[in-house]
């Protein structure tokens, strides 16, 4: 969260007070997509993704303890309610093992996705792996997964048993509930005047992914738990994400593609080309409160020793914009980019020193724009605009880094970033 109730710096200037945030508001960023599990037919019907007639009874978990109470709802609905991930033999007294920290490989991940938005289909023949045989019974969870484009076989290597990572559960669920064209769109991320950035093969669906919640948000105090992109998963975060995408509200998927139908942004300077290319990086990084630091190293513990990689909203605007100013902490190299006066490390702070406070009609791609997301009147929120109704965000609702949607759309369900919108703040120079 963006608002330290101290009003400090995590890392300030030596003629401010030097406290680390220990305290912040309850979340930054729109409200999370609210989760419904169905207890009816009916229910079920009216959800966008999830899946009828795939019920079970009587199922029980016997290695569930308390470190997994944030997953317990979601495991229940995907291997309880419903038999995705229903995935191993009952023991002797008819209770089952879940394995909630086991990692999960890429042949249950295929066979969890089929049951779920494919259940019933059968290969059509098109695919053939060298490591999966056509007479055993993963042959057909992987053929079907990667037909439909969730799962991918290079040379024709499907890795049955290799580990299924964030990237990779991100590209198959947002796939598969229907968000190819956008996830296209994104990783063909341009300017009018036809300059292309170079991204990650799952950079769209990593990124869609995030605007899903599909990503489980650690508390604060409890960061090592978050995941990135290129982290392996346990089975406990697998079922976190497919309980997700499986209860979406209707409207979530057709916003979504008018999101990110066509991802052109302005003409850009160079300046502002270095900016986005270095922001984009990050999409998927998660949110981290308090967190600055991008780098798979960890932070040095004089700049607080954050847990992992990630950043909160303002640590995020930190990042793009913060010039080094010969303090502990610093960016510049290997950014490449030295950066801009940025002082203030909170939104409140940033938003309170603005010289001059912009309406959203005239921001540039460069301007931070804050937002008063609880309506107390005070800010508590700030990202990057990088023009055409987008801007680079962490915040703690989809639970990290993405490019957010941040237009004014009246009457549908993306406006909470305009109607939020309090005023911006102007970094770069002319």
């Amino acid at each position: 969260m963006c608002l330290a109730l101290t009003g400090a710096p995590v890392h300030a200037a030596p003629h401010l007070r030097t406290d680390r945030i220990t305290a912040g508001e309850a979340g930054s960023g729109e409200p999370a997509l609210p989760i419904v599990y169905p207890t009816s037919r009916r229910q079920l019907a009216g959800l966008d993704t999830a899946r009828a007639g795939t019920k079970t009874t009587g199922v029980t978990f016997a290695d569930l303890d308390s470190d997994d109470s944030w997953a317990r709802n979601a495991i229940r609905w995907v291997a309880s309610d419903n038999s995705w991930m229903l995935d191993f033999a009952p023991n002797p007294n008819g209770t089952y093992n879940f394995r909630p920290a086991a990692i999960e490989t890429r042949k249950y991940l295929a066979r969890s996705i089929v049951r779920a938005f494919a259940r019933g289909e059968q290969p059509d023949g098109s695919v053939v792996f060298s490591d999966v045989d056509a007479s055993t019974s993963w042959y057909r969870w992987a053929a079907v997964a990667v037909q439909h484009g969730w799962m991918t076989a290079r040379n024709g290597v499907f890795d049955p048993d290799g580990p299924v990572t964030m990237a990779m559960l991100h590209r198959a669920l947002v796939r598969a509930v229907g968000l190819g064209p956008a996830a296209k769109a994104l990783n063909d991320i341009h300017t009018r005047d036809g300059v292309h950035f170079k991204v990650a093969p799952n950079f769209g669906t990593t990124v869609l992914g995030m605007r899903l919640d599909l990503r489980y948000n650690a508390p604060t105090g409890s960061e090592s738990m978050d995941v990135a992109p290129a982290d392996d998963l346990p089975r406990a975060q697998v079922a976190y994400s497919l309980a997700r995408a499986t209860t979406l509200p209707s409207y979530e998927v057709p916003d979504l593609l008018a999101q990110y139908k066509n991802v052109q942004l302005p003409h850009l300077g160079q300046r502002m080309q270095r900016i986005v290319r270095w922001g984009i990086h990050y999409a998927g990084y998660p949110y981290v409160w308090g967190g600055e630091w991008g780098f798979n190293r960890p932070e040095p513990s004089a700049l607080g020793g954050q847990p992992r990689s990630g950043f909160d909203c303002s640590g995020l605007t930190w990042w793009l914009l913060r010039r080094d100013d010969g303090t502990a902490w610093n960016i510049s190299p290997p950014r490449p980019y030295k950066g801009w006066s940025l002082p203030q490390r909170t939104s409140t702070d940033m938003a309170a020193m603005a010289p001059t406070r912009i309406k959203y009609d005239d921001l540039r791609p460069g301007d931070i724009m804050f937002y008063d997301g609880d309506g107390y009147g005070v800010v508590d929120h700030v990202d990057t605009y990088i023009g055409n109704g987008y801007a680079l965000d962490s915040s703690s609702t989809p639970g990290g880094v993405s490019i957010m949607w941040v237009a004014r759309e009246p009457g549908t369900h993306a406006d909470w970033y305009a109607e939020h919108f309090m005023w911006g703040r102007r970094v770069l120079p002319h």
